[in-house]
C-alpha cells in the first residue's frame, strides 16, 4: 500500500480531505474550497480550489476526473480530463470545471466536485530508432475503421 500525504492549506481547515464513498470506489471525492458560492453559467469554465496539497510517492500519479452524476444530471465535467498531478508537484490541487449543461450550476464550499484516482506510473526508456515495425492498422487514426 502506498501512503499519500495530504496537507490542508490555511483557511481550508473545514474542507474534508478526499474520501471514498464506498469500499469498492476507485476514486476519492474532491471538495470545492471556494470562499463564496459561485454560479457557473452554461459554456463557462472556472478553476476551483480544493485547499489541498499532496505528497505523492514517485511511483504514482493522481488523476483528477469528473463525477459521473454531475456529468449526467447537470452537464458538468472537467477540462483537461483526466488532469494529471505529478508526484513532484506540491502546489494546490485545482479543478477546471466546465458547464456543458443548459442551466446555471451552483458551486458551494465543501461540495463534491470531482474525483481523484491514483495510478501507477511505469518507468520506461524511450529509444530513438530509424524504423518501427509495421502493423495491419498502420497509421490509421481517428475513425479509420468507418465505425462510430
Amino acid at each position: 500500500m502506498y501512503q499519500v500525504k495530504i496537507k490542508k492549506l490555511e483557511g481550508y481547515e473545514d474542507i474534508p480531505i478526499p474520501q471514498k464513498m464506498s469500499e469498492g470506489s476507485s476514486g476519492y471525492d474532491l471538495y470545492a474550497g471556494v470562499k463564496e458560492t459561485i454560479v457557473l453559467k452554461p459554456n463557462d469554465r472556472i478553476l476551483i480550489p480544493t485547499g489541498l496539497t499532496m505528497e505523492i510517492p514517485i511511483e504514482l500519479e493522481a488523476q483528477v476526473r469528473p463525477r459521473s452524476g454531475l456529468a449526467l444530471k447537470q452537464g458538468i465535467t472537467l477540462l483537461n480530463t483526466p488532469g494529471t498531478i505529478d508526484a513532484d508537484y506540491r502546489g494546490e490541487i485545482g479543478v477546471i470545471m466546465i458547464n456543458l449543461g443548459k442551466e446555471d450550476f451552483v458551486i458551494e464550499r465543501g461540495q463534491r466536485i470531482a474525483q481523484l484516482v491514483f495510478m501507477k506510473v511505469p518507468k520506461v526508456s524511450l529509444i530513438e530508432v530509424d524504423t518501427i515495425n509495421e502493423t495491419e492498422r498502420g497509421s490509421g487514426g481517428f475513425g479509420h475503421t468507418g465505425k462510430y
